[in-house]
């Protein structure tokens, strides 16, 4: 299992590619902090059978990411655990309504930036505290960015967000390799989830007729890229940005 005896903290677990990753991870071994917004009886009912199914320990993890004083009490819970901390996956993100540049208020890039690049960061820095303890051990952080951040073919907030993430993940890399910290992000084009579910439709169609496979990617095509990065499959591999497009 390329995960065993590893611990990870996912974020935005209740569906989608945060979903798929975590049974990956599971799959694989590890231990998981599995993120939410809001802990629902639903939500902690799949984390039990997810549990069950492969036999090892998913911890629930819920705030919203912009609360940063709920951010930080959690965080400080998971380091009283005294869990060693080997990988962090900044899943959690947002889109907005497909509006050209000249009709997005400022306020509104704000907040897809606030969810998808301060909240990544802030987290980002809780986490990497705590693995900076033990160097002796190598750990990875994967960010979730898109083709968007790459291209540029999405709303100015997304795009401008992703290629911040993008951006972070490049310094970052340098920044913690002195801590045996990896850092790699993962740029999917449009996936079947929710999220591009609520997309303009004729935007979800260019999109996919521009890659070679004329399809959508499953989830389960993203996570297997992820689960790589995390893993030590890409030991050496840092400040790298994976594009997973079906050929864009």
């Amino acid at each position: 299992m390329l995960l065993h005896e590893k611990t990870a903290i996912i974020t935005g677990t209740n569906r989608g590619i945060g979903l798929a990753t975590l049974e990956a991870f599971a799959a694989n071994g590890a231990k998981v902090y599995a993120h939410a917004r809001r802990e629902t009886p639903d939500f902690l009912a799949l984390l039990d059978d997810i549990s069950r199914m492969y036999g090892t320990e998913i911890w629930p993890v819920c705030f919203d990411l912009t609360d940063y004083e709920a951010m930080k009490q959690k965080m400080r819970e998971i380091a009283a655990s005294k869990h060693q901390i080997d990988i962090l996956v900044n899943n959690a993100g947002i889109t907005a309504d497909d509006t050209a540049f000249l009709m997005t208020p400022v306020e509104k890039m704000k907040t897809v930036f606030d969810v998808n690049f301060f909240a990544q960061m802030a987290l980002t820095q809780y986490a990497a505290r705590m693995m900076t303890r033990n160097k002796s051990v190598s750990k990875s952080i994967v960010n979730v960015a898109s083709i968007a951040g790459i291209d540029g073919e999405a709303q100015i907030e997304y795009s401008a967000s992703k290629a911040a993430l993008i951006g972070a993940t490049k310094k970052l890399a340098i920044e913690l390799n002195d801590y045996n910290i990896r850092v790699n992000a993962v740029a999917p084009g449009v996936t079947d989830t929710d999220m591009a579910r609520a997309m303009d439709e004729s935007f979800i169609r260019r999109a996919t007729e521009k890659t070679v496979m004329k399809r959508k990617a499953q989830t389960g095509e993203i996570s297997g890229a992820i689960l790589f990065l995390a893993s030590e499959l890409s030991s050496f591999m840092t400040g790298q940005v994976l594009r997973v497009d079906g050929g864009m």
